[in-house]
């Protein structure tokens, strides 16, 4: 009898991981699911729900996402000083244009809105 060998599965690298899950956050927060069951327009002036609306509030969540990241790697004590305040720096621009954009979206599409 031969010996059957069973295949080897080699782990994917981190970095694949982490961007195979930050896709699949991008496909969830934006509503991917719901746009291929519904197919609402890509966009238009009414108050009905558009693709690109979805699209555009999941990658400010994503970029808010990214911008607590950076701020994160910022803490890093190997790095550069002149690093860490980039890092810094594009982490709180994300988190800051992340909020205001979405908060744009919500005042744009519901009129009144915290007033």
């Amino acid at each position: 009898m031969s010996e059957t060998s069973l295949p080897s599965f080699t782990l994917p690298s981190p970095m694949t991981v982490f961007a195979l899950i930050l896709l699949t956050y991008f496909l969830v927060i934006s509503g991917f699911i719901y746009d291929v069951i519904v197919e609402p327009p890509g966009i238009g002036s009414t108050q009905d729900p558009y693709i690109i609306e979805g699209l555009s509030s999941g990658f400010m969540f994503v970029m808010g996402g990214i911008g607590i990241i950076m701020l994160d790697l910022a803490l890093d004590k190997n790095r550069a000083k002149s690093v860490k305040a980039s890092y810094a720096t594009a982490g709180v621009s994300s988190i800051v244009i992340g909020y205001v954009m979405s908060m744009l979206f919500i005042r744009i599409k519901i009129p009144g809105y915290l007033h």
